[in-house]
C-alpha cells in the first residue's frame, strides 16, 4: 500500500492532479462528482483592462479570504550552511500590497501609455497566471507544486521547502518566499531548503465549494469573466475586436489560463511598467517547456520528485494526526 501510494504521486508530479473536492470547469461539485462527468475544460479567467477602474477590491478581498493560509514564521530563523540561500521575510511587512509577497498574491498596476493619439490610463491586476503547461509545476524536484485538471496551479505548502525553484522556473518569477515556516524546520533547517513559497491558489478552495475567486466575486465593473476555456478563449477574442485591442496570456508560455484583453499593445505597457522582485513583466514569453532540455529535465525529476513528495506528504500526515490526539486529550 505504501508502494502504491508513492507510485501514485510520483506519476502524478508529472501530470495535472486533481485532488478530492476539485471543480472542473461547469461541474461546481464534489470530487466524485466532477470524475463521474469525465474530462472536462481547464477554468480560464478574461481579464478586461479598459474597465478596470483601480479601486483595489480585488486586493482586500483576496486578502481577506486567504489569509487563513497565510504563512506564520517562527523566529529566530535557522542560520543557513552554507549561506547561499538568503532568508527571505515578510512577516513584518505585510500589508505591502504593491507588489507580489507571500502575504499580498495580488496587486494593482497602473500604467499611462499613449496609443493612436490617445493616452490610456489602465488599471492591472496582476497575480500567478496558471499556465496551461506549468513549467513550476513540471519542474519542482519535491512535486510540491501541481496543477489540478480545473488549470488551478497551487504550491503545498506542507511539502514545499521554499527552495524558490518554481520561481526560477516561471518565466514571470511569479511565486515569492517566507522563510521560518513549512517543513524544512522538521528536517534539516540548516542544510535544506529555506521556508515556503507562495502565490496566488485561485481560491481553490472557493471553487470546489461551487463559488468563485474572492477577486471575481468582488468586483464593482465585473473585470473578471471565469469559465470553460473554450468559452473564454472566445470571448477574449470577441472583447479584443470590439476594441480593436490586444490579448496576453492566450499565447504565452504556451498559453495561460490568464487572459488579459487591452485596448493597447502589451509592448508599449511592458515598457511603461515598473518592473523588478514581485513585479512582474508582461513581455513576450516563449514556451518554457517545449524545449527538450526542458522537457527532459521534467520527466527525469517526475519519478524522483513523486516519490519524496508521496513519502513527505504521509509523514506529514502522520505528525498531524500525532499531534492532533496529543492535543485532544489535553
Amino acid at each position: 500500500m505504501f508502494l502504491k501510494a508513492l507510485g501514485f504521486a510520483g506519476a502524478g508530479a508529472a501530470l495535472p492532479l486533481a485532488g478530492p473536492g476539485v471543480a472542473r470547469a461547469g461541474v461546481m461539485g464534489s470530487g466524485e462528482a466532477s470524475a463521474a462527468a469525465g474530462p472536462a475544460e481547464e477554468l480560464v479567467t478574461v481579464l478586461d483592462l479598459s474597465k478596470c477602474i483601480g479601486c483595489g477590491a480585488c486586493v482586500e478581498a483576496c486578502r481577506e479570504s486567504n489569509g487563513h493560509k497565510f504563512p506564520r514564521a517562527e523566529k529566530p530563523f535557522p542560520a543557513m550552511y552554507p549561506p547561499r540561500v538568503k532568508a527571505e521575510d515578510w512577516s513584518e511587512k505585510q500589508q505591502v500590497d504593491d507588489r507580489l509577497t507571500p502575504y499580498n498574491w495580488l496587486f494593482l498596476q497602473n500604467v499611462q501609455v499613449e496609443h493612436a493619439g490617445t493616452v490610456h490610463d489602465l488599471y492591472m491586476p496582476r497575480r500567478c497566471l496558471h499556465c496551461v503547461n506549468p513549467p513550476c509545476a513540471n519542474l519542482c524536484p519535491w512535486g510540491a507544486a501541481r496543477k489540478e485538471d480545473n488549470g488551478i496551479v497551487r504550491i503545498d505548502d506542507d511539502l514545499c521547502l521554499g527552495g524558490a525553484k518554481c520561481r526560477l522556473a516561471c518565466p514571470w518569477h511569479i511565486p515569492q518566499r517566507q522563510t521560518g515556516v513549512g517543513l524544512y524546520l522538521r528536517l534539516l533547517p540548516s542544510l535544506a531548503g529555506n521556508g515556503v513559497m507562495y502565490k496566488c491558489d485561485r481560491c481553490y478552495d472557493k471553487i470546489a465549494a461551487g463559488g468563485q475567486p474572492a477577486c471575481v466575486e468582488v468586483c464593482p465593473q465585473s473585470v473578471q469573466t471565469m469559465g470553460p476555456r473554450s468559452e473564454m478563449v472566445a470571448l477574449a477574442r470577441s472583447l479584443a475586436k470590439d476594441m480593436d485591442g490586444y490579448l496576453y496570456g492566450l499565447e504565452e508560455n504556451g498559453g495561460t489560463n490568464t487572459i488579459y484583453v487591452s485596448p493597447v499593445p502589451f509592448e508599449k505597457i511592458n515598457a511603461a511598467l515598473e518592473k523588478g522582485p514581485g513585479k512582474p513583466h508582461m513581455g513576450p514569453v516563449g514556451d518554457v517547456m517545449r524545449p527538450e532540455t526542458a522537457l527532459a529535465k521534467a520527466l527525469v525529476a517526475a519519478p524522483v520528485a513523486g516519490l519524496v513528495a508521496g513519502a513527505m506528504k504521509i509523514a506529514s500526515t502522520i505528525r498531524k494526526e500525532r499531534w492532533n490526539r496529543e492535543h485532544d486529550n489535553d
